[in-house]
């Protein structure tokens, strides 16, 4: 069932880009690791990541096969925390922990092989990490918590909450995450990390136009309402992009040049390629439509201060539309 869910499209329809596609995923550098993380001085610096280089003729990571899955209690483990990426609402662990309409994979394509699409193995070997939002060094675990808190809404869900730390989903999904990374170097940032950024247009952006881009490239899949497409014994199709089934206002993804990167080379989904580096959009037109789906109302920010004012003041002094007018109304009250 496992294996089915990873190599069909995976609920979103999401190609499975080729492993070993000569000049695209080529095997990575085979650099001692000890090395490595001694030279790298974002390790000690208290400093976010700078982008990922671009790839050159050595291609990407050259991530484990299918066939390369592991047996034995590691292999399980590695199979239960694909399962828990990809498939995510319909795990018997962590679904209790998702309070919207969100699998992990709806942000880290080719069930989170796709480089330049956030992918897990690019990820990995860079925590325990400092991170800005939360201005602390974070461990992968507290990472994947993070991700549960803010993308997944967990305070909406069954459990209330993110899983515990050290609980058996998180070994589990660090250990698909670590299966993934075999052979990528620890401490280096690599090329296909995160997503590529594009740069605001002088224009800035437009949410009016962004409005018709996205009844033009994205209502087919995501809805005209944003909704999302969901079979009838509710498992997604297409995530939702707004409303409560959303992320929620402290995800990454509500951030209008962190969505921008996305759309530019994952969507629309077939017509772009992150490996590739094949854009469908101009940035003008990925700025626009990020700014218009980002321009809803979605769950409240789990670190809500009582008023918006403040909360933005505190968490949303970047790129978004928080506590901003947009449709005849300041955003920011939430969902629930």
């Amino acid at each position: 069932m496992i294996l089915e869910a990873i190599v069909k499209t995976t609920n979103q329809q999401t190609p499975r880009y080729g492993r070993r596609t000569a000049l695209v995923l080529a095997a990575t550098l085979l650099v001692p690791a000890a090395g490595m993380a001694q030279q790298d001085e974002t390790l000690t610096e208290q400093v976010e990541l700078e982008e990922a280089p671009e790839a050159g003729s050595e291609g990407y990571h050259d991530y484990p096969g299918m066939d390369e899955l592991p047996d034995g209690e590691f292999g399980e483990a590695v199979r239960s925390g694909m399962e828990a990426f990809v498939n995510t609402r319909q795990h018997p662990e962590a679904r209790r922990h998702v309070g919207n309409g969100q699998n992990c994979a709806n942000c880290h394509l080719g069930s989170g092989m796709a480089a330049n699409s956030a992918p897990v193995w690019g990820a990995w070997g860079i925590y325990p990490k400092y991170r800005g939002k939360n201005d602390h060094v974070n461990t992968m675990d507290e990472r994947i918590r993070g991700c549960f808190t803010y993308s997944m809404n967990a305070k909406g869900s069954e459990a209330g909450a993110p899983p515990e730390p050290d609980s058996q989903l998180l070994k589990d999904m660090q250990s698909f995450m670590f299966w993934a990374a075999q052979g990528a170097p620890i401490g280096e940032n690599l090329p296909g990390r995160g997503y590529r950024s594009v740069e605001e247009p002088e224009d800035g952006y437009s949410i009016s136009r962004g409005e018709s881009i996205y009844e033009a490239q994205c209502a087919i899949c995501h809805a005209e309402d944003g909704s999302g497409k969901f079979t009838a014994d509710g498992e997604q199709i297409f995530p939702p992009l707004w409303g409560e089934k959303a992320y929620n206002w402290g995800a990454g993804m509500h951030r209008i040049n962190t969505a921008a990167g996305f759309i530019k080379y994952n969507m629309p989904l077939g017509k772009a390629n992150p490996v590739e580096k094949h854009a469908a959009l101009s940035d003008q037109e990925a700025w626009d439509v990020s700014a218009y789906i980002n321009s809803h109302e979605r769950p409240q920010d789990p670190r809500w201060e009582g008023d918006k004012a403040t909360t933005e003041e505190n968490w949303h002094t970047h790129k978004c539309l928080y506590n901003h007018e947009a449709h005849g109304h300041t955003l920011g009250e939430g969902t629930e």
